[in-house]
């Protein structure tokens, strides 16, 4: 484990020419603090968590002191915001600081945000607020702790400086770190300001710094098609992997979407309590592009629009060919985790009866996605037909439970796996705790009184969710009728 000062930079993105950003410096916090730091995205960057501790840090990652190995760059990028291209986007508030390699060889990007003003901050102030940023680092270690590829956050700082919203906020800055911040928004900022040589550029820059596997001895134009390929397989896993857990986004921007198939930019996200298909975690937006099982496709939208940009590199055919392995690759990576959800292992065609009649049931009686799987991970099979009263606090109804469970029992019967196998694989698949809205929200105002300690208790449990803490039960428990209501918009 390393102190800051030890840390090594390799900053291959700062090195690319000026039209991929602008280097500047971040405006200072007043009287910075630190709120959390996440001791495993410590340890993945081989610094001794200790130093989060030190004035430093604080100083260093709010704009008060200086690393001489960062090189701070606002990234530019454009995108597709809620359908409509948007030419004025990029790093509004945000700053690539740096890229640190591990003695493994592995490369983080360090970025801030919240650090203040920079040439693509359009009306805004360039800050982020104590509120917005708790809710991204707790996301972000929920989503890695359920196995879900993401973005990581390393630290949350807070200050005096006041930050004007709806009310009047302390100004913070979260420090996340990533594989990368390409964006696919990237590459339509190049190819719609006709910059094709820079785009070109780019491609390779993934290619060569993401994308080793790809056989370098194929010509270029086979190598973009296996780029693309690759950034649409990564894409559905990562939405497959959404819709399992019940997780729902919000803002689905293309300026949103990572390249390499992370869960990008924590804003008004939520996931399910009760089963709501059309759940629309965003409060802006009114149309419900992006609800909850809006998802998939939206994705294959930013997909298309993605390929798009990238027709200076390669033929209608190839993107189009690649466009239409999308949803299969989805359906693929979904049945999978769902088959997983049941402690399924083989797939028979009954399946889909099975599922579907599942779904139904959950949406007609409104029961809490996440407690019903796991209250089903703990049940042998041989109790299943009189099982029905272990649900009595999610269904008003059990008798409709009860004919589906005896189908599930029929179901089992064509499983090879062992009951307590079945049993485990369930439970490592099935979380007890989430990140539920009411939960972030009391938290954060726990936090805004200048109390951290929910954060560090949120923490805990989100990086194992699978497991049983018991001491923190509430935490697993259904959420009050206030606490399903929250309203969430993309104000931070």
């Amino acid at each position: 484990m390393k102190k800051l000062s030890e840390l090594v930079f390799n900053n291959t993105y700062s090195a690319l020419p000026k039209s991929f950003g602008t280097f500047i410096k971040p405006q200072p916090l007043d009287d910075p603090f630190l709120v959390s730091v996440n001791n495993r995205v410590c340890q993945m960057l081989e610094l001794d968590p200790a130093q989060a501790h030190t004035q430093y840090f604080v100083d260093l990652f709010t704009g008060n002191d200086e690393h001489p190995a960062m090189a701070p760059l606002a990234m530019k990028y454009t995108g597709h915001q809620f359908g409509q291209y948007n030419p004025d986007l990029g790093d509004g508030r945000g700053l690539l600081m740096g890229e640190v390699l591990t003695s493994s060889g592995q490369k983080w990007d360090i970025h801030l945000k919240g650090s203040g003003l920079t040439p693509y901050s359009r009306q805004g102030d360039g800050r982020a607020v104590l509120r917005s940023s708790i809710r991204e680092y707790l996301a972000s270690a929920a989503m890695a702790g359920l196995g879900i590829k993401t973005t990581h956050a390393l630290a949350v700082l807070s200050s005096n400086t006041p930050v004007f919203r709806e009310t009047v906020e302390r100004g913070a800055t979260l420090i996340r770190v990533a594989d990368s911040h390409l964006r696919f928004g990237h590459f339509e900022y190049f190819f719609y300001t006709q910059q094709y040589a820079e785009l070109k550029l780019l491609a390779d820059y993934l290619i060569s710094h993401h994308f080793p596997e790809i056989n370098r001895h194929n010509n270029e134009t086979d190598q973009y098609r296996e780029m693309f390929n690759h950034i649409v397989q990564l894409t559905a896993e990562m939405i497959a992997d959404w819709q399992a857990v019940g997780f729902a986004h919000g803002v689905m921007n293309t300026d949103n979407m990572s390249v390499l198939g992370l869960t990008f930019d924590y804003g008004p996200y939520g996931f399910l309590d009760d089963y709501e298909p059309g759940y629309i975690c965003n409060h802006s937006d009114y149309s419900g592009r992006y609800a909850f099982n809006q998802q998939p496709t939206i994705a294959l939208w930013n997909l298309s629009a993605l390929g798009y940009a990238l027709t200076p590199l390669l033929e209608k055919q190839a993107i189009d060919q690649a466009l239409q392995n999308y949803q299969p690759l989805l359906q693929k990576a979904y049945n999978k985790k769902m088959r997983h959800k049941l402690g399924l292992k083989a797939t028979l065609e009954q399946d889909t009866a099975l599922f579907a009649g599942l779904f139904d049931l959950l949406k007609s009686q409104a029961v809490d996605y996440t407690l019903f799987f796991r209250t089903l991970s703990s049940l042998p099979h041989a109790e299943l037909l009189s099982a029905s009263h272990h649900f009595q606090a999610l269904f008003e109804d059990l008798a409709p439970l009860a004919a589906w469970l005896s189908l599930y029992s029929d179901r089992l019967e064509k499983e090879s796996l062992d009951d307590a196998d079945r049993l485990d694989l369930m439970r490592s698949t099935n979380p007890k705790f989430i990140l539920r809205n009411y939960l972030a929200q009391q938290a954060i105002e726990l936090a805004e009184k200048g109390d951290f300690s929910m954060i560090e208790q949120l923490l805990a449990i989100l990086q194992h969710p699978f497991e049983e803490h018991p001491e923190f039960d509430a935490f697993a428990k259904r959420p009050p009728e206030w606490g399903k209501k929250l309203e969430i918009s993309c104000s931070s």
